[in-house]
């Protein structure tokens, strides 16, 4: 089945403080940080994900693109993101897609599960791209720690006893 995730950009670049004190400097760091951390989502989960963005705050960006193999949309003119994502869902639903929308708008997850949308609230996302990072973290200490002797584990006791007496000149 496949996977997507449609995130109301703006609405999580509030409810996560990190995003939030980034936007209080720069709106389009916020968005480009939102939109790096769900490339690490994507990367890991393999999930189709698009991010909406009102075009209220950008005057003159709308339209769509793709960054870090991420959907990124911008309203219409005179459009909300909420109507955005409805329209998304409506467009995408189908017999093996599985939709996901992460906001913390209450009333927009309710319309999105009467569509069939499930819903993924702002703070479970962040806690799963932690999760997926702390895996990442965890996964590049592995491979980069040094490797062990391996002709060393291989010899037997009796062969390396042998080898430490010749090493030390007896």
């Amino acid at each position: 089945m496949k996977q997507v995730v449609i995130v109301d950009g703006y609405n999580i670049i509030g409810a996560w403080g990190e995003l939030q004190k980034l936007k209080e400097h720069s709106l389009e760091e916020a968005r480009d940080r939102l939109i790096d951390m769900l490339a690490d989502y994507k990367a890991y989960k393999g999930h189709k994900v698009y991010v909406v963005f009102d075009a209220h705050q950008v005057p003159g960006l709308g339209g769509k693109y793709r960054q870090l193999q991420i959907e990124v949309l911008y309203t219409r003119e005179k459009e909300t993101a909420d109507e955005r994502i409805e329209r998304l869902v409506a467009d995408l639903r189908g017999r093996r897609v599985q939709i996901y929308v992460a906001t913390s708008d209450s009333v927009e997850q309710h319309v999105t599960f009467g569509q069939g949308a499930l819903r993924l609230p702002a703070r479970e996302l962040l806690f799963t791209i932690r999760e997926i990072r702390k895996e990442i973290r965890s996964k590049i200490q592995e491979t980069s720690a040094p490797a062990k002797n391996s002709v060393d584990s291989k010899l037997s006791d009796e062969l390396r006893e042998k080898f430490e007496k010749w090493r030390r000149g007896l």
